[in-house]
């Protein structure tokens, strides 16, 4: 149980207010004006605080100015005359959350759900904020470049608004694990994350899978579905690969955006969300704009806090720590200590790595199975070439000397490619046991690839 302080000087307003919060078992103070505000805040600190836009001795944004007396108080404010600017204005100056009125009941609820005082947001903060000292990582991102330290200031200062974050980066820099930073350290942490590639999804099922779908409302519709906005209320939606979803649902998603209301496929009833919203794309946002990919209106609904990644070429002095995490977890997968060469940590330190974060996992997971004793040294990290997986070489070339009882395949002059790629994909499988990680690794394609391929072959 906490205490709120609503300033509002609509007296029915603060009244329905008191009441919707009285019912969810906090106490409960009003406050008419700016100077009444800051006497009750001076009597108690509150753990909320609704605070109107529009007061009659002034704005709401003066009671930032407040200081101490608002340091530990999350402060949500409201305004029936809602612009982006004066949203992220309040934001900045520390406002957990902003309401549009009327207020939704449904809304506020799961507002005070996730109250939490800024005080502990702040002591999460820098337990992360340790172990990046100790250790160079930073929740799930690692990395001890300057261009990572900024990254991990901006997760850090957004994590605790309920801002929407847009990040960039090219492919296999990490963009969901920025993401999911933002959650793990928001009030929204102990609710759903879901992470959606938007540029995977079926163009004739993406509507449905984000929005839902009403019994009967197309063939195949043989029960209601619950969308990924109704599957993650209350929590974070990542919409990967922005710039890929078609026009037509971008004009949807910006309704949802400004209105917090969408309609599942065949239905005419209003569903409420309550969700946050962090975009990524890897392509160059103003040009996905120009060419007419991105709406111009969504892109600027959602580059409110843009984050971006450097690509891994630009920060090579994290390789090493990158590198020997994924050996550490390779460690507690198989059971087997291993380590880098000095020389091999330099020749991994010295590739542009093209492929990113992502590459250099996958040269790791090859020249792990690849290296029969303890030590890995240079002869499974091939130099002077720039292709993606080229650090490792060529995983079919490479099994020949290190796996000689690996089973050859054949195939006829004009097999269908993905036939051959079932084949392969499914004898190297076999051949590892059924272990996904040396799997990946011979093949030379990322964990992701390869769950999505056997998972494909199951359902045919």
């Amino acid at each position: 149980m906490g205490h709120a302080l609503i300033v509002e000087d609509d007296e029915d307003a603060a009244r329905m207010l008191g009441s919707l919060i009285a019912r969810e078992r906090h106490t409960v103070s009003v406050a008419p004006s700016l100077d009444a505000a800051r006497r009750l805040l001076a009597a108690q600190q509150p753990d909320l605080m609704l605070l109107d836009l529009h007061l009659p001795d002034g704005s709401g944004l003066e009671m930032f100015e407040s200081g101490e007396l608002l340091s530990d108080t999350e402060i949500v404010l409201m305004t029936g005359h809602a612009t982006l600017e004066t949203s992220i204005r309040a934001l900045q100056l520390g406002a957990a959350d902003y309401l549009v009125k009327p207020i939704n009941p449904e809304h506020l609820k799961g507002l005070l759900a996730r109250l939490i005082r800024p005080s502990r947001l702040r002591a999460q903060v820098e337990q992360m904020n340790q172990q990046w000292r100790e250790t160079g990582q930073f929740g799930a991102l690692i990395g001890a470049s300057l261009s990572m330290q900024r990254v991990f200031q901006q997760v850090a200062r957004v994590a605790g608004t309920a801002v929407t974050v847009f990040v960039h980066g090219e492919s296999g820099t990490g963009k969901e694990l920025v993401a999911r930073a933002v959650h793990d350290l928001s009030r929204r942490r102990e609710l759903p994350f879901l992470a959606v590639n938007c540029g995977a999804l079926s163009p004739n099922l993406i509507e449905s899978e984000i929005f839902g779908h009403e019994r009967g409302s197309f063939t195949g519709a043989d029960r209601q579905h619950h969308g990924f906005f109704e599957r993650a209320r209350g929590g974070t939606l990542f919409l990967d690969e922005l710039t890929e979803m078609p026009p037509a649902l971008q004009v949807k998603l910006l309704r949802v955006l400004e209105s917090a209301t969408f309609m599942r496929v065949g239905s005419t009833q209003v569903q409420q969300t309550d969700v946050r919203i962090i975009a990524a794309t890897n392509r160059d946002a103003a040009q996905a704009v120009a060419d007419g990919s991105l709406r111009e209106d969504l892109f600027y609904r959602v580059n409110v806090f843009p984050i971006h990644l450097p690509p891994l070429r630009e920060r090579l002095e994290d390789v090493p720590l990158l590198a020997d995490s994924f050996l550490r977890e390779l460690e507690d997968q198989e059971h087997q200590r291993k380590r880098f060469a000095p020389g091999a940590l330099a020749r991994l330190s010295g590739h542009p790595w093209p492929g990113n974060v992502r590459e250099l996992r996958n040269a790791v997971q090859r020249a792990w199975v690849m290296a029969e004793g303890e030590v890995i040294d240079e002869r499974w990290l091939t130099p002077g070439q720039h292709g993606p997986g080229a650090v490792a070489g060529d995983a079919a070339a490479a099994a020949s000397p290190g796996d000689p009882d690996a089973p050859a395949l054949s195939f006829r002059v004009g097999t269908p490619l993905a036939e051959v790629e079932r084949e392969l994909i499914l004898a190297t499988y076999e051949h590892c046991r059924r272990r996904k990680e040396p799997t990946a690794a011979l093949l030379g394609i990322s964990m992701k690839t390869l769950y999505n391929r056997l998972k494909e072959y199951q359902s045919s």
